[in-house]
């Protein structure tokens, strides 16, 4: 039977998942989850030996099951290929006392090109599969990772075109780089005058406009999404749980059948559902530690089961999650609430007008496998160089959120099952920031960061970067938040 996925906000609007993956984000607003899990073989004495991409075609088939053998073939053959630094794709490394889930070895040097290299795969094939003349526009908004990854995904595929808005002054200046030098006929990068959640609500709304989405169609185009919204970007996510503990089993570290922690740094919620995914088929996890920075909205939820998205926003070091909306959350209050479409539309329309919302008569058991924490910048700081000082290993400062919130949950509950801690991007993204951390040096540019980094760890300049600060900016348009809209309208001729 074809796996249903259904958007949180009306239980009558139901897609497969090839259906699902072309939409993007639901057209009432909700977000299209799976109302049952696929039965999925996690057989660890075979999967300990298996590729990553043998991984993946095992998840995957069973969560896009409506896509051909061959045509999941097609897709991950070509996303987990060179592009990808390591062999392994996601490697793990151990540290002392805990594991690090390296997904920074792709084009783009962070965890997002994990699924954003097979999502435009999984695009063009579920366009085939429908007979779908209409040019595919993804829509994007970006805390600082999310955009270069899909333009790097989605640069020159034919049938699609890529708008990506991110905020001005929200990222970093190598992420900023990246995205305003991508090349590619198809891409579009604009910078807004505003923070993540402006350009993130004004994405949403734009999906949601009927005589917009009429227009496009007029124009025989419709919008798509590369965001953690869309199912195609969330499914893959996954694979590397499943890989990280096959690893595990691997090198003898834990028994199959063992428990393993794991600590996700998380702003969009994303990442750590995919987590909560992995467990629903088999995966034996323990505890999911939600990590936060100082924008402690999640950690706020999880001890008071009240969202509260009205407070300060706060520019940090680690800013893909400087977010205070936490879209792919929607999902779980669904599956807290039994799927219950009706309620979780209240829930978000309360979030919307009163910018908040209380969860209640919610299934405490489902709840009780998330943990909650946060780290400030100057534990941040701190884990960066504790780390390096006992492991001769620098963490970007996302990773060092996660790390630093481990470090916190261990101490407090005593809880010493094995724990991965997902190490979501590399720390020439962020030279500046792990440079000052673990020498105390200030005043550094970017590119001198990146210098002194590559004197510290002995690790290469990864190609994401190297040169960066002489390749040509060819995306240097600036509009304000609620000028989002012409900007799309200018950038597709409509």
């Amino acid at each position: 039977m074809t796996l249903v996925y259904q958007s949180t906000r009306d239980e009558k609007n139901r897609v497969t998942a090839s259906q699902a993956i072309l939409q993007g984000l639901a057209t009432d607003g909700g977000l299209f989850t799976p109302i049952t899990y696929p039965q999925v073989d996690l057989d660890f004495a075979k999967l300990k030996d298996a590729s990553y991409q043998e991984v993946a075609k095992l998840v995957l088939s069973a969560f896009l099951d409506d896509f051909s053998e061959a045509e999941l073939d097609h897709c991950i053959t070509r996303a987990y290929d060179s592009k990808f630094d390591d062999a392994a794709i996601a490697p793990l490394v151990k540290l002392d006392g805990q594991y690090n889930l390296e997904l920074f070895h792709g084009a783009t040097i962070a965890f997002k090109d994990m699924a954003l290299s097979i999502l435009p795969h999984l695009m063009t094939t579920a366009a085939k599969k429908h007979g779908l003349e209409n040019k595919i526009v993804i829509l994007t908004a970006t805390s600082g990772d999310t955009g270069k990854a899909a333009m790097a995904g989605f640069a020159d595929v034919p049938g699609t075109e890529i708008i990506v808005f991110y905020p001005k002054d929200g990222v970093s200046k190598v992420q900023e780089l990246q995205m305003t030098t991508q090349t590619g006929d198809n891409t579009h990068v604009v910078a807004i005058e505003g923070n993540f959640d402006d350009a993130q609500t004004n994405v949403k709304q734009m999906f949601n406009n009927a005589a917009l989405r009429k227009k496009l169609a007029e124009h025989k185009s419709q919008f798509s999404s590369a965001n953690s919204m869309n199912i195609g970007r969330l499914v893959p996510q996954i694979v590397y749980y499943v890989y990280a503990y096959a690893q595990l089993v691997k090198t003898d570290q834990i028994r199959a059948g063992e428990a393993v922690n794991f600590s996700v740094p998380t702003g969009n919620f994303g990442n750590i559902l995919a987590a909560y995914y992995a467990k629903q088929i088999g995966l034996p996890v323990g505890k999911l530690i939600c990590a936060s920075n100082e924008n402690n909205v999640l950690t706020d939820f999880f001890k008071t089961h009240i969202y509260d998205k009205k407070r300060c926003f706060k520019v940090t070091s680690s800013p893909s999650m400087d977010i205070l909306v936490s879209s792919n959350l929607e999902r779980l209050i669904f599956h807290l609430l039994g799927n219950n479409a009706e309620k979780t539309a209240e829930l978000m329309t309360n979030l919307k007008k009163h910018g908040q919302y209380e969860l209640t008569n919610f299934d405490s058991e489902m709840l009780a496998l998330f943990a909650a924490e946060y780290a400030t910048e100057v534990e941040t700081a701190a884990e960066i160089k504790r780390v390096y000082e006992i492991s001769n290993y620098i963490e970007d400062p996302h990773t060092a959120v996660a790390s630093a919130v481990y470090q916190k949950y261990r101490t407090k509950t005593g809880d010493d099952t094995k724990t991965v801690v997902v190490s979501t991007a590399s720390p020439y993204k962020f030279p500046v920031v792990a440079v000052e951390a673990v020498t105390g040096q200030t005043g550094l540019s970017d590119f001198e960061a990146l210098a002194q980094l590559h004197d510290l760890t002995g690790v290469s300049i990864p190609a994401a970067v190297d040169g960066i600060e002489t390749a040509e900016v060819r995306h240097k348009m600036i509009v304000a938040a609620d000028q989002m809209q012409a900007a799309v309208e200018k950038d597709l001729g409509l």
